[in-house]
């Protein structure tokens, strides 16, 4: 069964049952399992840790961005804690509705392309490709965040789960392929400058841990 086909699949049935030891469990390493249980008891004891977020991979990442400093990692959690519900993510991630797409695509040539010999996620991005004057006339730069988040929390609710069933093993990663090729000083406007610092603040504070990068 292809990635696409296994995607569709979730999409269509989002109550499909999926063997937790591929999806949640993977193979714990018993000196993280420990840090990840005494962030977990932390986060509990203060009822600040969501169901949703009540995962083993979720607070490994956190903890492995703060050299697994509990109390950084805490901080760092809250602080994604609070962005999330100061920027609706929850209601992006529902009701975002991207219409500029396929425009969009013309001028910044990005998107998934199956998986990599892992199993993981596979994202290329022509990023030396990029025709700023078009990218800023077809959309803003609040609603490229916007997409830019709703594809993250798609990541996480169907393209994650779909590999790890196509993979028999636990995904939560993504390679990305940046093509460099071209790349110069035009493709970087002050507005472009910006849009790309967010995105990659973003990332890094709100969703770390999730990709391994490779130019070409």
């Amino acid at each position: 069964m292809s990635f696409r086909s296994i995607e569709q699949l979730l999409r269509r049935n989002s109550k499909i049952k999926i063997s937790q030891s591929i999806i949640a469990n993977g193979i714990h390493d018993p000196k993280e399992e420990q840090s990840v249980q005494a962030l977990r008891e932390s986060l509990l004891a203060s009822n600040q840790l969501p169901e949703k977020f009540d995962d083993h991979h979720v607070l490994l990442r956190f903890l492995r961005m703060r050299g697994f400093n509990i109390i950084k990692a805490k901080e760092m959690f809250l602080n994604m804690l609070k962005w999330r519900e100061d920027c609706a993510v929850d209601t992006i991630a529902k009701d975002f509705k991207f219409e500029e797409f396929d425009a969009l695509k013309r001028c910044y040539p990005h998107g998934f392309h199956g998986v990599d010999r892992f199993g993981r996620p596979l994202y290329i991005e022509r990023i030396g490709s990029v025709d700023l004057s078009k990218l800023m006339q077809v959309t803003s730069i609040d609603r490229y965040i916007k997409y830019h988040i709703s594809e993250q929390e798609k990541t996480l609710s169907l393209r994650y789960p779909a590999c790890s069933l196509a993979a028999k093993k636990h995904i939560s990663s993504t390679t990305a392929i940046l093509d460099v090729k071209g790349l110069g000083m035009n493709n970087f406007s002050k507005a472009a400058r910006e849009m790309f610092i967010e995105i990659q603040k973003i990332d890094s504070n709100y969703y770390p841990e999730r990709h391994y990068i490779n130019f070409t």
